[in-house]
Formats: C-alpha cells, structure tokens, sequence
C-alpha cells in the first residue's frame, strides 16, 4: 500500500508533534502512591473497633527496582508532589507509546515511498551467480 504525500506529510507532523512534546516532560517517578491505614495492636485503642479505619493516612511509593519492589515511605507534606511525579511518569509513558507507534508508521510510509519505484521495473530472477575458480589439484608427497 503506498502513502501520498499528503499521507507522509501528516505522519511526520504527527511525529514531530510527539517529540516536543517528549522535550516537555517534567519530573517524573515512577511507581504508585498508596494510602495507608494500621492498627497498633492495643486492644484498648481506637483502632481496634469494629468499623474503625485505623491509625494514618501513612503515604508509600511502591515501584520495582531489579525485579524487587522496593517501597518509599512519603511524608504528607510531599504527597501532592508525588502525585504529579506519578501522574507525569504515566503521561510520559503514553507519549513514549505514541512516539513509537508514529514513528514506526512515517518509517514504513517513507520505506514504501522510496521502493516502489525501484521494484516497477524489476525483473523475477536477478542475475545468475558466477562460478568459482577451481582449485589446482595438490601433490601428494
């Protein structure tokens, strides 16, 4: 299937698109932020009534460092941070998809574009393969 120019034209703008918007990213982490809630184990203290949340919210970030999850404790003050460097790693990954799939698409248009003409004229079988020279026979001594 070949591209117009129209095609290709649109393709790379899409592209391009994409790759200021890469240069934009800010700070980012990845990972995911979870509330959390504990009970002490005092059976005299609220949180062990039935219903009862418990003691928090305590904040953690939990991401796979080597294969292993490796779990930050966050402190409140920085949760809204967090959250955006959260948010902003999963919008980066996103774009990081959409570079990809854009750019794989204008480099099969462009591949198309400049083979097509070549293979119109082309003919089944190519040229024939040149013997080899052979070798002289050895002395056996």
């Amino acid at each position: 299937m070949t591209t117009t120019p129209a095609q290709r034209s649109q393709l790379r703008s899409r592209r391009d698109d994409l790759r200021r918007a890469l240069a934009q990213v800010g700070d980012l982490r990845p990972g995911s932020l979870v509330e959390r809630y504990r009970r002490c184990g005092k059976p005299t203290c609220h949180c062990a009534q039935p219903g009862d949340r418990g003691h928090g919210p305590s904040w953690s970030l939990t991401r796979e460092v080597a294969g292993k999850t490796v779990t930050t404790v966050i402190p409140e003050a920085a949760v809204a941070p967090t959250r955006a460097h959260v948010a902003e790693y999963h919008r980066f990954r996103g774009l990081v998809r959409d570079f990809l799939d854009a750019s794989e698409q204008w480099c099969d248009a462009d591949v198309r574009a400049t083979t097509a003409p070549a293979d119109a004229g082309a003919e089944k079988g190519g040229s024939r393969r040149r013997s080899l020279p052979k070798s002289r026979a050895r002395s056996r001594r």
